[in-house]
């Protein structure tokens, strides 16, 4: 990666913290409304104080669904760096309110016009770490998939584990996994969590598949880009949604993306920030006057996790 983006790391690691710090308070208070408000509200004021630009290529929806991160508004002071973003700053709002894991704040960043700009819709998407990556196709059965996957990482089917959110859509997926022999890793809510749990060892995962938000799937896409992971995804519109698609510039909105088609460039950035524990970050924790937080940072072919310490609260972003 060259150093333009690099260069700004340490403050986009603020974008995601300044999130997760304003939405501590509402953990488990039952209003995700509330809380989705405090992080987007954070984070939309300190991307604003970068000196870079940033244009939301995919985040909370249409100017007249989110008045705050919609999709075309350009954050942060003039500058000759410009760059597109994909945001999202609470993935996972019904856990914040329900006091749940995994819960966490996350954005990516790549060169202007090379994120995929699409509406905030639903995405199906497939996606498995670096020792299967070329194996994994959405055109093709989970199945097929998943045999693909066992033999690119030697393994025998019963020893696959596939990461699924569970939901009733994804029922049939579930079923078919366990009628293979391999075994079935279900989570409540963050599918780019499943997603890095492909490419990070310690989950032990081998496979994620699902139809979840197209924003957390570029978001995802970028990390897994990074860490030498594979994805692909492909948006399922209905029939007021295709026609958005189509006016956005996506010739064939069920296209099938592949990585290099989410995320056109080799420079990148992917960062989040943890809100509650999960199964790939700590949530925010205080101890008396100390908050901390604990972010990840992937970068073209390296990841590194950051804690952050703060003498108050909240964030004065």
């Amino acid at each position: 990666m060259s150093n333009k983006i690099k260069n700004f790391e340490e403050q986009f690691i603020k974008v995601t913290e300044a999130a997760a710090l304003e939405t501590l308070p509402w953990i488990g208070r039952g209003n995700k409304i509330a809380a989705d408000n405090a992080g987007t509200s954070a984070m939309r004021r300190t991307l604003n104080r970068l000196p870079i630009e940033t244009t939301v290529v995919i985040g909370e929806g249409e100017m007249d669904e989110a008045p705050m991160l919609y999709i075309g508004e350009k954050l942060g002071k003039d500058s000759l760096l410009q760059l597109d973003l994909a945001v999202d700053p609470i993935e996972g709002t019904t856990l914040v309110a329900k006091g749940m894991n995994d819960a966490m704040a996350v954005l990516a960043v790549a060169p202007k016009d090379t994120l995929l700009r699409a509406p905030d819709i639903y995405m199906k998407k497939i996606a498995c770490g670096k020792g299967a990556k070329g194996a994994i196709n959405l055109a093709d059965s989970l199945t097929v998939n998943m045999h693909r996957v066992a033999k690119a990482l030697n393994k025998n089917i019963k020893d696959l584990t596939v990461m699924i959110q569970d939901r009733p859509r994804h029922e049939e997926w579930v079923q078919e996994v366990l009628l293979e022999g391999a075994r079935v890793k279900l989570f409540h809510e963050v599918d780019i969590t499943g997603v890095l749990a492909t490419s990070l060892e310690h989950c032990e995962v081998d496979l994620f598949i699902g139809v979840g938000g197209a924003p957390e799937g570029v978001i995802a896409a970028v990390a897994q880009k990074n860490l030498g992971g594979d994805f692909q995804g492909m948006l399922v519109p209905d029939e007021a949604q295709y026609d958005r698609c189509v006016s956005m510039g996506i010739e064939d909105p069920h296209q099938i993306w592949t990585i290099d088609e989410l995320v056109k460039s080799d420079e990148s950035l992917f960062c989040a920030t943890g809100i509650t524990d999960g199964l790939i970050l700590n949530g925010v924790k205080t101890v008396g006057d100390l908050t901390k937080t604990h972010s990840l940072v992937v970068e073209s072919n390296t990841h590194q996790f950051v804690v952050g310490e703060y003498n108050t609260l909240a964030t004065n972003a």
